[in-house]
């Protein structure tokens, strides 16, 4: 029997002045026209941290050490196929955030946790309002 594998992202969950770094999808192929966070998938020989951090600047232009991210949330998802989604915050980063990939998204802004765009992914959505309550695992989608 095969063992059971499912896909790990990383989710950067940047905060200054109360407002959250979002971005809008664009030409993916996946929820395109829909706000995210910074993010992206695991790949092999890296950990969740060096991935976070690799994407943070490949995607926004952030410099991260990745033992400047703190885990705030675990998230357990389905959708096309089982995820694993962890969500760093973190302590300290150099950089001022821009949008590094114009051609995968087409807006890159703050938001307030109170204010997020309707057009908000809904498990993003539902990952920031756990990162707020302080629950540190939850599950979407089954």
């Amino acid at each position: 029997m095969a063992r059971f594998k499912q896909i790990a992202e990383a989710h950067l969950v940047l905060v200054r002045d109360g407002r959250v770094l979002m971005l809008r999808r664009f030409n993916t192929g996946f929820e395109d026209g829909k706000y995210s966070l910074v993010a992206g998938h695991v790949d092999a020989g890296e950990t969740f941290a060096q991935a976070m951090a690799r994407e943070a600047h490949e995607e926004a232009g952030l410099v991260i050490a990745p033992q400047d991210l703190d885990l705030v949330h675990v998230m357990h998802r389905r959708s096309d196929s089982e995820r694993m989604s962890l969500f760093f915050a973190p302590r300290a980063w150099s950089g001022e955030p821009r949008n590094c990939e114009p051609h995968k998204a087409d807006d890159l802004d703050w938001f307030g946790f109170e204010d997020l765009p309707p057009n908000t992914i809904p498990y993003i959505r539902a990952a920031l309002g756990h990162v707020r309550e302080g629950r540190l695992y939850s599950e979407f989608g089954w």
